[in-house]
């Protein structure tokens, strides 16, 4: 297991590589990159360029006289904007420089946001972990033990109503059902129990360690209720269809023959073999619900994730954060991925990556 785990771990590396150059190069050549946005909100007027670059060597960024409107700009203060975003350069230097400033995690400045991308990534991170690992737990901790259940009482009524309620719940996106729950449950007309926005209140740090864990879960109820809702069908589905095809098989029929109960069939033959199927979609679950499915939910309840963060950084073409957000997603997803492998091997012994 060590040299595959070795050999596992020395692929992540040109596999961020052939990523990070796939992205790059796409939006480098991409329309209405940075410069073209500054060069833009300039010529909108004085007072939103000189915003717009703070700490500007140019002097005539702050001088009225810049503003032309219409006529555009002088070349040499495009020149100066193209030099402060680093476009100055050719692409491909531009190109090496961010290798090898990404191989030391060093993700460089945001464009707009004067605050270096680590420690944006940083106070993005734990909101989007702590909201897709709750999700993650919440959905698996409710889909294992109904999917076995409906495996067990395949064709009954239990079966039919439950089909019906898990149809329901993936039917309704989690972003209309994290309005309705805003609406119904924070602040309206309504009711008013669980707050409207944010992970923490304001007098969080006053707050002793009980009323602090129970100021995080207050906050984080409702946008993991719209998340597990609609998360938990196909992996019902999943383990239901897994379980029923190892209940068929003739060494099910031998556990049974030789005296073993239900319970003992179940859980000590059957339930190893299907879980195989089933931890085999916890990467593209766990990857879906943290960097996909908690985007809209991080906007609705004003939760600065790390989803959000990249979402804002590709509308305003922010790209030291776009491409370090990027690079985040990918690692965690392939070392997600890595340990699903592992898990394989602890599960069932008889199955050996090395040996492929």
């Amino acid at each position: 297991m060590l040299s595959y785990l070795i050999s596992r771990l020395l692929l992540i590396i040109p596999t961020l590589l052939i990523i990070l150059t796939i992205n790059f190069f796409i939006v480098q050549v991409a329309p209405g990159g940075p410069v073209d946005q500054a060069i833009a909100q300039l010529e909108m007027g004085p007072q939103l360029g000189a915003a717009l670059l703070p700490g500007s060597e140019l002097p005539t960024l702050n001088n009225h006289q810049i503003y032309r409107g219409a006529k555009g700009l002088d070349p040499q203060i495009i020149a100066a904007i193209e030099q402060q975003y680093g476009f100055d350069r050719p692409i491909w230097q531009r190109y090496i420089d961010t290798i090898k400033s990404f191989i030391c995690f060093d993700f460089g400045n945001s464009f707009f946001k004067s605050e270096s991308v680590t420690g944006l990534i940083i106070k993005s991170l734990p909101v989007s972990i702590s909201l897709g690992l709750w999700s993650t737990l919440l959905i698996y901790m409710i889909s294992i033990p109904l999917g076995i259940r409906k495996a067990v009482k395949d064709g009954s009524k239990f079966d039919f109503w439950s089909s019906m309620m898990i149809i329901i719940g993936y039917a309704i996106p989690s972003f209309l059902l994290a309005v309705l729950l805003i609406i119904v449950f924070a602040g309206s007309r309504y009711f008013d129990i669980f707050p409207l926005r944010g992970l923490m209140s304001a007098n969080f740090a006053e707050l002793d360690t009980w009323g602090k864990i129970k100021d995080y879960f207050w906050h984080i109820c409702l946008p993991t209720i719209a998340m597990v809702t609609s998360g938990f069908a196909s992996l019902t589905m999943l383990t239901k269809n897994a379980f029923l095809d190892e209940i068929r098989k003739q060494y099910v029929v031998t556990a049974k023959a030789k005296g073993l109960s239900n319970k003992q069939v179940l859980y000590r033959h059957v339930f190893r073999n299907a879980t195989l199927l089933i931890v085999s979609g916890f990467p593209a679950a766990f990857i879906g619900i943290l960097f996909t499915g908690a985007l809209l939910i991080e906007i609705i309840f004003s939760l600065n994730g790390l989803g959000l963060l990249g979402y804002e950084a590709i509308i305003s073409r922010d790209y030291p954060v776009i491409f370090g957000t990027l690079y985040i997603f990918t690692l965690i997803g392939l070392v997600t991925k890595l340990i699903t492998d592992l898990t394989y091997m602890l599960i069932d012994p008889r199955i050996d990556f090395e040996a492929r």
